[in-house]
């Protein structure tokens, strides 16, 4: 890793452990965040129990799917050489949703079989193809946010038939869990389902690192240095599918995360997609991980769905990205 990134990898990483000390205090049971970390690592009775069977899977889980939503938000952006590309732009996250809540709608599989994971990384990676190849590879990004709208409004009507068509109240419940998100009652056995498909997603994307910096200089100049395209689009469309897939499975749809990270840290790191995807992925589970504090902190009769805050907070920086680069997304391809 350069040198310049260590500042900023290290800063990350010291906010994230802040968070997750605070997000293991944080709940209807206030702890200490000394006893929290006591807790965590030695017996400490009643404290011990909620600390790591309630709070400690929920925050694995804020940091495991925050850090491949702001890796692979960073990798698309620097494919598609596009800052406002992102799964939630593609549809991914409403689509994995959509294949999660089939197989459980048509009683395929249980809520914790590996194969609802398998079913939502199939729908993301439906998705993301879906949009690429409907917009075309010199789509503009005008189009391309087009398709995508198209393709998740799709994914969502799906799923309200699910709603609508379910004769159980109690399914019902479970798939309004799909459309707004949540690491609300998540335990170990959540994270344990997640994670084999998130560190594959994750190596798939940085493996394509090098190729990303060659790529910004454009697609024949990348080619003219040895770097094999087709696998480079492979490697993260794929790892963006699984990766999106594998959360959504565990944590509903949460978008804009892989949308805000990469902006947040692009002007710290040279503007270089390559050097831009672990401090992303850091910036994306200290987002991530933040939100879910916040809305255990938000009063409120039930807990407010984490999906709804990012998106409340996602959308306003989605339309001030297009407001402030309007004129250059007019005319650039995707």
């Amino acid at each position: 890793m350069s040198r310049s990134l260590t500042p900023l990898t290290f800063g990350l990483a010291a906010l994230l452990a802040i968070l997750a000390i605070a997000s293991l205090a944080i709940g209807p049971a206030p702890i200490s965040p000394w006893l929290a970390a006591k807790a965590l690592v030695s017996d400490q009775g009643s404290a011990s129990i909620v600390v790591r069977e309630i709070r400690l899977p929920r925050t694995l889980l804020a940091l495991l799917v925050g850090w491949i939503f702001g890796l692979t938000g960073a990798s698309l952006q620097g494919l598609l050489r596009n800052p406002l590309a992102d799964t939630a732009v593609f549809g991914a996250p409403q689509a994995a949703a959509l294949g999660a809540v089939a197989v459980l709608y048509f009683g395929l599989v249980g809520a914790l079989s590996w194969t609802l994971p398998v079913a939502a990384i199939v729908g993301a990676l439906l998705s993301v193809t879906l949009v690429v190849t409907v917009a075309g590879r010199n789509a503009t990004v005008v189009v391309l946010v087009l398709t995508g709208l198209a393709v998740g409004s799709l994914a969502v009507a799906g799923t309200a038939l699910a709603i609508s068509l379910s004769p159980n109240p109690f399914a019902v419940t479970e798939i309004v869990f799909w459309l707004l998100g949540s690491f609300e009652d998540r335990s170990g056995v959540h994270v344990m389902l997640v994670l084999p498909f998130i560190v594959a997603a994750s190596l798939m994307v940085l493996a394509a690192a090098p190729g990303l910096r060659a790529l910004a200089l454009g697609e024949e100049t990348a080619k003219s240095l040895g770097v094999n395209v087709p696998l480079l689009r492979l490697l993260i469309v794929g790892g963006a599918a699984i990766g999106t897939g594998a959360s959504v499975a565990v944590a509903g749809s949460i978008g804009f995360v892989g949308l805000v990270a990469p902006h947040l840290v692009r002007p710290f790191v040279g503007y270089d997609p390559a050097r831009t995807l672990v401090p992303a992925g850091l910036t994306g589970a200290v987002l991530l991980l933040a939100a879910d504090c916040a809305v255990r902190l938000i009063p409120s009769g039930v807990e407010v769905k984490i999906g709804v805050l990012t998106a409340l907070l996602g959308v306003p920086f989605f339309l001030w990205v297009i407001a402030k680069r309007k004129a250059e997304l007019a005319e650039t391809p995707a």
